[in-house]
């Protein structure tokens, strides 16, 4: 079960994906990603108020919001600050580099939580899940190679490493979901809600630096419809996710290769949307990495 809900998360990513590069497209940056958080927030704000007001409702329904010691928050603010610092960055490369380049990039993300499984955890990969992680992260050779097609230098542009960046920290917080729902217990909705609620604090404290003052950039922000749609859906992925979590038999490293599936969805769709170049050169590292992905899966 924990697989199917693993994918029901790539699903909404990928879409969650299309959306956010229609969200900066000609917009700053944090004021998008700001918007796309509270969108999240508001959302599951009910769930909140529902736990006070009608906490045995919600706890039928498996949505109830828990009351947790300030120790636990900490251990939440560590994670808006991975994550933060990791979505500053893949927006800004989102922004700048073609979505066919940035979404394979992003894919090498499963392997730095394989590295991470096997040493924190103490996962142990048979010998063709080996081959899967080896094979996503030859795929994503092969897009640096298409990326230089169009005008992209992996090796002097400051975008290619600021994806990378953001990769690394992402893995880094699939890590430490594990650790967050597994360890301190925490439900998806109640870990989502607070996750949420400093990040917000944290962009906010960012953006009264970088945009707020400024009155021309304020005057160049341009709402979008897929704002808060980028919100909805990372929480609806999100929530999934956790619920694969929760399950004790869950693997941190299959997981993180299952939701990679989403590039399937912003590498041919958002090919044609965004009207991106060589989508057909894409397809043989996108197949590698769909291979990679289906021996991680059906190896055991």
């Amino acid at each position: 079960m924990w697989m199917y809900l693993g994918l029901l998360a790539a699903l909404f990513l990928g879409l969650h994906n299309l959306c956010k590069k229609h969200a900066v497209q000609g917009n700053e940056v944090f004021p998008v990603l700001l918007g796309t958080i509270s969108a999240g927030f508001l959302f599951l704000l009910p769930l909140y108020f529902g736990a006070l007001w009608y906490p045995e409702i919600m706890q039928e329904m498996g949505l109830y919001i828990t009351s947790i010691p300030i120790k636990t928050h900490g251990f939440i603010i560590i994670k808006s600050i991975i994550m933060a610092s990791s979505w500053v960055l893949a927006y800004q490369a989102l922004k700048h580099l073609p979505i066919t380049i940035v979404t394979p990039i992003r894919s090498a993300g499963p392997f730095f939580t394989f590295i991470g499984a096997i040493v924190i955890y103490k996962e142990s990969p048979n010998f063709w899940q080996w081959i899967g992680f080896f094979l996503i992260i030859l795929s994503v050779l092969l897009y640096s190679k298409i990326g230089k097609k169009e005008g992209i230098n992996f090796k002097k542009n400051k975008w290619i490493f600021a994806i990378i960046g953001a990769t690394f920290l992402g893995a880094s917080s699939g890590l430490y979901d594990k650790f967050l729902i597994q360890q301190l217990t925490l439900n998806p909705q109640t870990l989502q809600f607070w996750f949420c609620f400093y990040t917000i604090l944290i962009l906010l404290i960012i953006l009264s630096i970088t945009w707020f003052p400024y009155q021309e950039k304020r005057k160049a922000f341009t709402f979008r419809w897929s704002i808060p749609a980028v919100g909805v859906l990372l929480q609806a992925a999100d929530y999934f996710y956790f619920k694969a979590l929760q399950d004790p038999d869950a693997l941190i490293m299959l997981l993180s290769a299952i939701k990679r599936s989403q590039i399937i969805i912003a590498v041919v769709i958002g090919g044609l949307l965004f009207k991106e170049q060589n989508k057909r050169k894409k397809l043989v590292p996108l197949f590698g990495i769909l291979l990679g992905v289906f021996l991680i899966l059906y190896s055991n």
